[in-house]
Order: C-alpha cells, then structure tokens, then sequence
C-alpha cells in the first residue's frame, strides 16, 4: 500500500493513500472541529467547520479537512488565527437561531453544538435569529423531532438512507425554509419509518431524541457499554444510567456485530429493566392463583411434574423452549438438560422471549 508523509500543525504522520485529511490529523491526536461529519457516513462538508490550510509546492489553498485527501508532502495548517475567525463566525450563525435552553444546557440532552460553542467562546447569540418556528413531531411512540433545534448538518437523512436503506428523511423545501422531513412532510408516524433510531444516534444536536427519558433532565453518572438482551445477535450498545436507572441507550459504534446500529427493541425497550410488573421471585399456581414461592418450591415441583409426565407419556411428551435472552452457555446447559436428562429433542428457540 502506498503512503503519504504529510506534516499537519508540525506533527509528522505517515499515512495510507486516500486518507483524508481528518483522519491523518486523528492518527496524530489533532482534534479538528467537525458538526456534519460522523465516522459512520461518508463526508459531505456542509458545515464547513473542518476547513484547514494547506501547501503542497505552490499550491496553496483552504480546504474541507473531511473531504480532501492527502498528497506526499504535504502541509497542514488546522488552528491558524484565521481559521479560528471563520470557525468562531461559523458558530455564531449556527447559534444565532439555536434554542436558548440548549445552548444554556438546561435541556439535559448532549448538543455538540452547544460544546463547540463553548470551546471557541461563543457564548451569546450576537445575530438574532428566529426561534420556535416548528411545531414539535411528536406522532412517533419512541422519538421526537424538533426542528428548532436542526442545523442541517444532513447526517439524519444520510444514515437513514445509506446506513439503514429506508429513505424515510429528507431535505424539503430551499433557503431559509430548507428542514428535515419526511417526504410530503408527513407526521413520522405515517411513514415507513422502523423506529431503528438511527436518525437519533447520529442526530449532533438533540433536534431528533428519545421520547421516554425521566422528565426533568437527569444526566448519566456513568455510561456502560453492555450486549442487547433481546436476542442472538450480540450488539453492542451503551447505557446511560443514574444510580440503579437507565436512562437511554445510545450506540456504540465500535461494536463488532453492529456498529451503532440496533433495532428498535435494542433502542427503546430497556423499560423493563425497571418495571414494577417485572417478577423477580418464582411464582406457584395454588388454586388457581400465583403465589410467590422459594427456589428449592418452585424447582421441585418443577422436577416433580416433569418426571411424572415423561413416566406417564414418555419423554417425547415434553419440550423445552430456550430463549435469545440467555447466554450462549445456558442456551448449552437447556439443550443438554432436554436430551440427557429428559431425553428429548424436542428443543426450540424463540428470538422474540
């Protein structure tokens, strides 16, 4: 494989061929600021917050530091008095019609925007734009869009369509009136949509979000990458939690099976977890009502049940059904309980327990 020697604020890097710009600066710890740009998607470089100067013999230009590819020789400049200016000014216009709520971070929800702005000491709206415009969708049972809060970044409509192929989000209208909608700008509800959520995860400023957090805000103490429980797929995701409470999932994007992405069960069904309905000790029917129980009750009636049925009508009078909640190792241990012990191979599983 080819590689490019390029120096990026005095830092030397030796990169492969058709590395971006962006990611040379990374390989190097060189943060540049982005807002359109996710590792997930393709780069699009309308927010224009990445751009670098760069030199390479005579040429010398300002250029899109996601989109630009490195050439031998190359030097970058990421932090110059200049592109501060632009950036800064860039920000202030992003702002300018951003809710206030959110830049004062009285909405608990994480806005990229809001930090970037404090980082480059953007902490007024000195244009004043217009607020409150759009109404809020709120027809999905897991998500809600505010527009009022969309800064056209496109990273919505980009991992609805590339990442999730349902093109269920696009950019209507032109100017000042451009927003996100769905096409003929139905209500999400009326909509193909699969509420897989990917909208959300990649969504830089909370404009599209989870419908169900705790209301006021609370904020994670701590994030907890951990596996779906709903079946043998294995994603990865990550819980917000607070105490003994999750608060939301987000993606987890270095998650080998998926990605980022989850289905709307792994998204927005975590619920349970908390339920009031949840069992947590064995129940035993006696007289037709469910009453609690021990372990040592419940198993041995348990064992007393299924050893006179299998006396009675033989083994093949019973099954088991496993689940794609449990562990591979106690999926293992069911499927050899059944054929050692009651010995049957009526075993099956069912994704959805």
């Amino acid at each position: 494989m080819a590689l490019c020697s390029v120096f990026i604020d005095g830092k030397a890097a030796l990169v492969p061929t058709g590395t971006t710009i962006l990611q040379a600066a990374g390989a190097v710890s060189i943060s540049i600021p982005t807002l359109c740009h996710h590792p997930n998607l393709p780069p699009i470089g309308v927010c224009r917050l990445c751009v670098v100067d760069v030199e390479v013999g005579d040429f010398h230009k300002q250029v899109a530091a996601c989109h630009a590819e490195v050439q031998d020789g190359m030097t970058v400049r990421t932090a110059t008095p200049e592109l501060e200016r632009a950036r800064r000014f860039a920000l202030e216009l992003q702002v300018a019609d951003h809710p206030s709520e959110c830049l004062d971070g009285e909405t608990g929800e994480p806005c990229e925007l809001r930090e970037l702005a404090r980082r480059y000491g953007v902490t007024k709206q000195r244009f004043v734009g217009d607020e409150a415009r759009y109404p809020l969708d709120e027809s999905s049972p897991v998500m809600t869009i505010d527009l009022n809060r969309c800064i056209l970044c496109r990273r919505c409509t980009r991992a609805c369509s590339l990442v999730q192929g349902q093109d269920i989000l696009w950019i209507m209208g032109r100017g000042d009136e451009s927003r996100v909608s769905p096409a003929l700008s139905l209500p999400l509800r009326d909509t193909a949509c699969v509420s897989c959520g990917q909208c959300l995860a990649h969504c830089p400023t909370g404009a599209i979000r989870d419908k169900r957090p705790l209301r006021p805000p609370v904020r994670p103490e701590a994030v907890v990458t951990s596996v779906c429980p709903y079946c043998g797929c294995g994603c990865q995701l990550d819980l917000n939690v607070s105490g003994e409470q999750i608060l939301r999932v987000t993606s987890n994007f270095d998650g080998p099976a998926n990605r980022g992405s989850l289905c709307a069960k792994g998204r927005f069904g975590y619920h349970f977890v908390d339920s009031p309905d949840r069992l947590t000790r064995p129940r035993i029917r006696r007289d037709g009502r469910w009453e609690e129980a021990s372990w040592d009750e419940a198993l041995d009636l348990v064992a007393t049940r299924l050893r006179e049925i299998r006396e009675r009508q033989g083994p093949d009078a019973l099954a088991v059904l496993s689940s794609a909640k449990a562990t591979n190792e106690e999926n293992y241990l069911i499927q050899k309980f059944a054929r050692a012990v009651l010995g049957t191979n009526n075993v099956d599983h069912c994704a959805r327990l």
